[in-house]
């Protein structure tokens, strides 16, 4: 079993990836910063069952300023998830978002190379660094159009950097469009289901017909765990994690609207600058060097989170 270290450990995935590399038998170290991008409490939640766990320690810490070498003793595996998300704030708060994402990354894998402990260093990145059209396999060109996108695509040049000049042991992983129970406040599903339990309006930015590669996150978690477990076929390669079914947007409120036995009232308003048009994620690679199939329907995943969003205040 390794000693591993997951960044962005209390959030809507780190979470749920400590819980399952702990069910694994591996001891977890968590770190998490609480930038209040959204509420803390919702974070603390999150950590709630992991914190039960012997083999779990948690860290409040950012990345940016602390001292990491204490956190990284002994660890073998690193899973880098901590990183500000979102396109809208990306383009008025291009300092945040250039930190935590470039910054906190170069000081994560300096300290990994010091450490000399590190055996895999995972780091998660974006469907957003191929731009407006994700449809392609790992190799098409990347030409990311938010400023979110350019600061994890240079998190990625990042790692690739220290892998070449080092010998850092990287592995890239690039989510698509993930959702299911715990989920982001600010993420569009959450929204969508959270108007129609309230009974509130619900924006649509664009015509609606923007298609996702919806990835339930317990498949995300999957695929990280075994590029992890599967660290000789991983090294060096970058994976696209995406979920079976492309979905429009019209189609999901459709959906959700039958889960929920509830109409929702629509408005409409201009696209955002930054958002992708259509996303499909191409995972036959993942499929043929990790054995990753995505094993969640999306009807199933969307049913999961709405059950999770009635039981919020």
């Amino acid at each position: 079993m390794s000693r591993c270290l997951v960044t962005g450990a209390a959030g809507f995935i780190g979470s749920q990836l400590c819980e399952a590399l702990l069910a694994r038998g591996h001891t977890v170290v968590g770190l998490d910063a609480f930038i209040p991008y959204y509420p803390r409490p919702i974070k603390e939640v999150n950590l709630a069952a992991a914190r039960r766990q012997a083999g779990f320690s948690f860290h409040e810490a950012d990345l940016r300023a602390a001292d990491l070498s204490p956190l990284l003793a002994g660890c073998e595996a690193i899973f880098h998830l901590a990183a500000m998300p979102g396109l809208i704030k990306s383009w008025t708060d291009f300092a945040l978002y250039e930190t935590c994402n470039i910054l906190g990354t170069q000081r994560l894998l300096a300290a990994a190379q010091a450490a000399a402990t590190c055996r895999h260093f995972l780091y998660v990145s974006t469907s957003s660094v191929y731009g407006r059209e994700a449809t392609q396999a790992e190799t098409a060109p990347l030409q990311p159009v938010s400023p979110y996108g350019i600061t994890k695509l240079a998190a990625e040049n990042l790692c690739r950097a220290y892998e070449s000049n080092f010998g850092m042991p990287v592995t890239i992983l690039r989510y698509f469009s993930v959702y299911g129970p715990r989920q982001r406040p600010d993420m569009g599903y959450y929204q969508l289901i959270r108007c129609l339990l309230r009974d509130e309006p619900f924006i649509v930015c664009g015509d609606g017909e923007q298609t996702r590669s919806n990835t339930f996150v317990a498949d995300a978690v999957v695929a990280t765990v075994l590029a992890f477990e599967r660290r000789a076929a991983a090294l060096g390669e970058t994976f696209n994690v995406g979920g079976g079914e492309i979905v429009a947007l019209n189609r999901i409120i459709r959906m959700l609207e039958e889960i929920t036995g509830r109409s929702v009232r629509l408005a409409r308003q201009p696209p955002r600058p930054g958002d992708q048009t259509h996303t499909s994620a191409n995972i036959e690679k993942a499929r043929r060097l990790l054995g990753y199939h995505p094993g969640t329907p999306l009807a199933d995943g969307l049913r999961a989170q709405v059950a999770w969003q009635k039981t919020l205040p």
